[in-house]
């Protein structure tokens, strides 16, 4: 059984990814990164396979035809890291708005104090957001309360892409039944993380909105959020949630 894989997607990331590798390479713990590049045309990929003989059986790769979403990248890092036999296995963004020096606080609840799932959380201990317009934090705040409100899950940022699962978690997750590809997959995945059942801690982070890159947030992404977390909400009165 490995230890920890962190999942990095990437999409136009050159401005970030080799700095990004390079940090989480020289923490403490030693974690692997597999970085799943969706054909980046600046050339993501290939700074990442100039970095893999650096850091030798650590530094993973896997590349996709075109932007295929969100949540099939993280899908596909998904059954990879099952596949492979990792115990810990993490989300996280590429632009450095995660402090990668959280993973091993995420790392800690799960592997020393017996969660399931670790959600690195804006809003736990009140708004923590930096570099971020007024109106965003705002539309962010009241998605993860109009997510908690319709879904009933005790977790303040339930929008939150920076996550520790515990290998039993995906395992028991119907990866392939997954509906969402955008920003509400990650309200997906922790609906279903809470709803069979498993352990969920927050461990409250400072988000900070990216500096180098394009963001790829869209107001077409809320609306999958706000209209889908009903459909999702609905859908899960028809089945059970059964871990044996």
């Amino acid at each position: 059984m490995k230890d920890a894989l962190v999942i990095i997607p990437t999409y136009n990331e050159r401005e970030n990814i080799e700095a990004m590798v390079r940090k989480v390479m020289s923490l403490p713990h030693p974690f692997e990164l597999l970085i799943i590049d969706d054909g980046s045309p600046d050339g993501t990929a290939d700074i990442v396979r100039e970095l893999q003989p650096e850091f030798a059986g650590r530094l993973h790769l896997e590349t996709r035809q075109g932007k295929l979403g969100l949540g099939t990248a993280y899908i596909h890092g998904f059954k990879y890291a099952l596949r492979h036999g990792y115990e810990y296995i993490f989300e996280m963004d590429c632009d450095f708005s995660h402090n990668p020096d959280d993973l091993i606080r995420l790392y800690h609840a799960c592997a020393h104090e017996g969660y399931d799932m670790a959600i690195g959380s804006r809003y736990v201990q009140g708004v923590n957001v930096v570099n971020w317009p007024m109106s965003r934090v705002l539309m962010s705040w009241f998605a993860s309360w109009y997510v908690r409100l319709v879904t009933g899950m005790p977790i303040h940022d339930t929008t939150a892409g920076f996550k520790c699962y515990r290998r039993k978690v995906l395992e028991t997750i119907e990866l392939d039944k997954i509906r969402f590809v955008g920003y509400a997959f990650q309200i997906e995945m922790k609906f279903l993380t809470y709803k069979y059942g498993f352990k969920i801690k927050e461990v409250p982070i400072i988000f900070t909105d990216r500096t180098k890159g394009v963001s790829k947030m869209s107001s077409g992404i809320f609306k999958e959020a706000v209209l889908g977390v009903l459909r999702m909400k609905a859908s899960s009165y028809f089945r059970h949630f059964d871990r044996y």
